[in-house]
């Protein structure tokens, strides 16, 4: 699939807004009911001029003064006010609950969604953009399923309902009042043009900004530290000024659609008294009559006039649900996730048989790379930065898929089994260790509630861990800040050992997890190391070759390929690639 920073439309307008009607499908009953609220509001602002014209040619200009009457058609009329208002605000009600509802649907989906994609939409798809997806363009609906579409058929049947009252009232006069009606669809169908085109280019330019902020927020310290500051902020009021010139054209287009609306009715509201005048003065036409058509003209126009400012909600909407399905019918999804059969207890060999693999059809990333690690042995991969040794990782775990060759666990190939159980197997402590806002104990259980409190501080006191731990004000509740900010880089190191512990893996990855480490801490945690690794088959991204020398196994990997393999007393004696990497940071020591 392409980039979400190619603005497609996945279908047409209608296409779109079909979809979009799907959502309601759970909650047709509440919709229903709100429809008919409409009508009975309807029907009550319809009948009110209708009173006012009884009154005015029936007494007013008769003078007949007949209290009696006109305080029933006074009450009548207040009922009417009453009724509309209770009947309007459980129609907002029910709407405002079924709008939250389908928002919380359509937000887990998404994010379910996304949660379920192969690592190459993340490599093509900037953090910024997927999460104006998951924010912008869901609340981008809210206004839509919180109240425009039943508003929308709200606004129609009271067209409908002014023009037949018309006709039914005076069929002339009903025929001089929508004269204008041509007007207002050649208006609107310019502005749908114009607005539909500057829609695609703002939600585009607010992507474009979003993934620029989430970016320099999360690199701040870079930014900082190189004296970057003036040459982002010009970076981001170049942005800014693109989208505040689509922005400022979408004002402009609101702002000349209400008064072109008013222009016309106040146009028809002229015309209707150009061709009335004569009639009044000949009475051949009662005054009433013409206060109710003018009223029906005024409350003809404001469905227009909110139709009109309503386009804008659904244009939007419908944008922002291109872009939201966009990402929902993306087929780049891992396979098996829920299928493929059941993974039972793992011993641990891994083989790579013939195995090739690229990112990209263009380069090669590994090159018909085989190797057996046995199970419980420790084996360690050494190589220079780009040859390949953490892609090896995220093939194990099924993170990419390899073009040719095979990956087997135990003698079956990893394709086979489910994803979810697969990935059960493997516990993996990267370099750049990720910890989640909330306390240190969820950090190490991430929401496993098979993980007891016992279980995780004997993890963390395993690894060595939970000396710092016991240390802290509120010990293992301490309070974990954005990415673990307020620890130290081996404090977070040694927590994501204890999370990998706790897990109790049947294959333990460690990806350069000392690399960032200091060497008194390195110490500390090589203790910890030699247990967890006992038993269980181990893996060892290698920055530092002084920590594998005991390794059962050495993978020397280079540009992709295989180049040396052995204990480190054989790699040592060949006086190959591993010899050289390894005295040249002997020599620098």
């Amino acid at each position: 699939m392409n980039s979400l920073d190619r603005e497609k439309q996945a279908g047409s307008d209608k296409f779109q807004f079909a979809r979009l009607m799907g959502y309601y499908r759970p909650y047709l009953p509440l919709l229903l009911l709100s429809m008919v609220l409409v009508l009975v509001i309807n029907a009550a602002v319809l009948i009110k001029p209708y009173i006012i014209k009884h009154v005015i040619d029936s007494y007013i200009t008769k003078g007949i003064n007949d209290r009696s009457a006109l305080w029933t058609m006074g009450i009548i009329y207040f009922v009417l006010v009453v009724i509309g208002a209770i009947f309007t605000y459980a129609q907002s009600y029910i709407l405002t609950y079924v709008g939250q509802k389908i928002m919380f649907n359509i937000r887990n989906s998404l994010f379910t969604h996304i949660q379920n994609m192969s690592m190459s939409f993340f490599d093509r798809n900037s953090t910024g953009r997927i999460l104006t997806r998951v924010t912008n363009d869901v609340e981008a609906l809210n206004d839509l399923f919180s109240g425009v579409l039943v508003n929308l058929f709200r606004d129609f049947v009271m067209v409908i309902g002014i023009v037949a009252t018309m006709a039914f009232m005076d069929f002339r006069l009903m025929l001089v009042s929508v004269s204008c009606i041509p007007l207002i669809v050649l208006a609107t169908v310019i502005y749908r043009i114009a607005a539909r085109k500057n829609f695609i280019r703002m939600k585009s330019m607010i992507a474009r900004i979003n993934g620029f902020l989430a970016e320099n927020i999360s690199g701040m310290k870079l930014v900082q530290i190189f004296h970057r500051e003036k040459e982002k902020f010009r970076e981001l009021e170049e942005l800014d000024r693109e989208y505040f010139k689509f922005s400022f054209r979408e004002i402009i287009l609101n702002s000349f659609s209400r008064p072109l609306v008013d222009i016309i009715n106040n146009l028809t509201i002229a015309v209707l008294i150009y061709f009335c005048t004569e009639r009044v003065i000949g009475n051949t036409l009662e005054i009433g009559l013409l206060y109710a058509f003018i009223t029906y003209i005024k409350q003809f126009f404001d469905p227009i006039s909110t139709i009109s400012e309503q386009y804008t909600t659904i244009q939007s909407a419908v944008v922002s649900s291109g872009r939201i399905f966009e990402i929902l019918d993306t087929v780049d999804v891992q396979e098996d996730i829920h299928g493929g059969r059941p993974l039972g207890p793992v011993r641990g060999e891994i083989e790579f048989k013939n195995v090739w693999f690229a990112y990209n059809e263009e380069e090669w990333i590994l090159k018909d790379l085989s190797f057996k690690i046995e199970a419980g042995e420790t084996a360690a991969f050494v190589g220079a930065t780009g040859s390949g040794k953490s892609t090896i990782i995220s093939l194990l775990t099924r993170f990419y898929d390899i073009q040719k060759g095979e990956i087997l666990l135990d003698g079956v190939n990893i394709k086979e089994f489910n994803l979810l159980d697969l990935r059960r197997q493997v516990s993996v402590v990267l370099q750049d260790v990720f910890l989640f806002s909330g306390d240190i104990l969820s950090n190490i259980r991430l929401n496993n509630s098979e993980i007891t409190d016992a279980e995780i501080e004997t993890a963390s006191k395993y690894v060595n861990a939970g000396g710092f731990i016991e240390q802290l004000p509120d010990k293992y509740h301490e309070k974990v800040k954005e990415r673990g900010c307020t620890f130290s880089a081996g404090q977070r190191q040694l927590i994501s050992f204890a999370r990998a512990v706790a897990f109790k893996p049947s294959i333990l990855v460690l990806d350069e997890a000392t690399a960032n480490i200091d060497t008194e801490t390195e110490l500390v945690i090589q203790n910890a190391l030699a247990k967890i690794t006992k038993g269980r088959t181990s893996i060892i991204i290698a920055h530092r070759l002084s920590t594998i020398r005991n390794a059962d196994k050495i993978i020397v990997i280079h540009k992709g390929r295989l180049k040396e393999m052995g204990r480190h007393t054989e790699l040592m004696e060949a006086e190959g690639v591993y010899s050289r990497l390894y005295r040249l940071q002997v020599t620098k020591k």
